[in-house]
């Protein structure tokens, strides 16, 4: 390995640069810094390369920068220098630097639209997610074979019945909450023993499946979309789809599934965990009898509000399952995506349990139910 070296001729064609020796980046040295020092401001017009040695990219990347653009290596007689140049040239042929950031009202508007043109995106490819999940729905529906029950009963225990103990405890302290403002007020007009219905229709009707979904979605949704993105990361999913096995039977469907069976069983261990809370807060500031508190739940309260409650749990889970999923695969391959991807996933989902609790409200009080 000879060290590289090298010799310019000031002509008035300009520059020539005849490169000597080895140019890699094990014999450069501080080749680039002279070179750099002997050109000054011009560029080598013209390359002689008859006694260059080896030559890698590091070598390749001196040479273009130090002569100007549009030179061909192809008379050199050195394939391996044109196909260097071509490679590492392709490389430098980077997107121009953005234009400066606009100020003051013009980049509040750019800024704005920009964020409109995203979120379009966004609903375009929640669209197609969906599309995707509905095909592949109605495959497993039409084919029970392609379900695959072991991942689905293992992500049934994970986002269930792991689940139940910090649902079963956070609904106890919302039914407490709920009871102890509902007495202090009630009892100010007299009526403290309406604490009962208030406690029994605010969480059967929204607080128990509300605070189970939200729940689910701090706890599922982000493990779904790190599981998934993990895979993405290290392209297992790639992997899948070269062994012609579908994403979405084997990973999303399962996940669906499970949160859709799981749902309904946190949201009633989320009911029965509001309803004491707001038992012992009404034993304990109104000395109100618990078996008094059971029995006018069950008189006075109707259990359509039971019902009304359940029936938005299936929903609310695809929406959970649907959100954790869809960012999972949208992973790119560095960690910083997969950690905003597990943000983005759990904020969604919040928002659309709140979304789809308020279009459900709407609905059962157009019916009046």
């Amino acid at each position: 390995m000879s060290a590289a070296d090298f010799r310019i001729e000031h002509a008035e064609g300009g520059a020539a640069l005849h490169a000597i020796g080895d140019w890699t980046a094990l014999a450069m040295g501080d080749l680039t810094e002279r070179l750099q020092a002997a050109l000054g401001e011009t560029r080598s017009e013209r390359i002689d390369v008859t006694r260059l040695g080896h030559i890698d990219t590091a070598g390749t990347l001196v040479l273009l920068r130090s002569m100007n653009a549009g030179h061909d290596f192809s008379a050199s007689g050195r394939d391996d220098l044109k196909r260097l140049t071509e490679l590492v040239g392709s490389a430098l042929q980077d997107e121009p630097l953005a234009p400066a950031g606009k100020k003051g009202l013009f980049a509040f508007f750019e800024r704005f639209g920009r964020q409109i043109v995203s979120l379009g995106a966004d609903a375009y490819a929640m669209q197609v997610f969906s599309g995707q999940l509905i095909v592949a729905a109605a495959r497993t529906l039409f084919h029970p074979r392609r379900l695959r029950l072991t991942p689905t009963v293992a992500m049934m225990q994970d986002a269930g019945v792991n689940a139940l103990p910090i649902v079963f405890i956070m609904t106890f302290f919302i039914g407490a909450i709920i009871a102890l403002v509902g007495t202090n007020l009630l009892t100010s007009l007299g009526v403290e023993v309406f604490t009962v219905q208030l406690v029994g229709v605010a969480i059967l009707r929204e607080f128990g499946v509300v605070i189970a979904a939200i729940l689910l979605a701090g706890r599922s949704a982000s493990a779904f979309a790190a599981q998934l993105g993990s895979m993405r990361m290290n392209q297992e999913t790639d992997a899948m789809q070269v062994m012609s096995i579908d994403r979405f039977d084997a990973l999303v469907v399962p996940r669906v599934l499970a949160a859709i069976l799981m749902m309904p069983l946190l949201t009633f261990f989320a009911d029965i965990g509001g309803i004491l809370g707001g038992l012992l807060v009404s034993w304990v500031t109104i000395d109100l009898n618990p078996l008094f508190f059971v029995q006018r739940t069950l008189e006075t309260v109707s259990i359509n509000h039971f019902w009304i409650g359940m029936s938005k749990a299936p929903f609310l889970g695809i929406v959970i399952a649907a959100a954790g999923c869809r960012h999972g695969l949208m992973v790119g391959g560095d960690v910083q995506s997969l950690g905003r991807q597990v943000t983005s996933a759990v904020v969604q989902s919040i928002f659309m349990i709140i979304m789809f609790d308020a279009i459900f409200a709407v609905i059962f009080m157009v019916l009046d139910l």
